[in-house]
């Protein structure tokens, strides 16, 4: 698809930045998933071998939170708001140069 006019070209951009950020979101949850896979099983292990105290839960509380936080960027109504702002502020600052 060719942009015919500067507003075509504006929201091919946004288009673009939108679908980057939300391939981003899928990598941090493929690797949240893989590394909390992983360290559930080396505490199952070290549970069952050691007898050690369950510790996985804390890294998936604070990952888990900065996931969802990173869900509501992408997916969120703030998303919409923060391309507005960064379009006002790219069009004010090229104004006064």
């Amino acid at each position: 698809m060719e942009p015919t006019s500067p507003t075509d070209v504006t929201k091919l951009e946004r288009a673009k930045k939108h679908v980057a950020a939300i391939k981003g979101f899928y990598i941090h949850l493929f690797v949240f998933v893989v590394v909390m896979t992983g360290l559930f099983a080396l505490n199952l292990a070290l549970n069952y071998w050691a007898d050690s105290p369950w510790w996985v839960q804390w890294p998936f509380l604070g990952w888990g939170i900065g996931v969802a936080a990173h869900a509501l960027a992408v997916f969120g109504h703030a998303s919409k708001r923060v391309a507005d702002w960064e379009e006002r502020k790219i069009r004010q600052l090229m104004e006064q140069k």
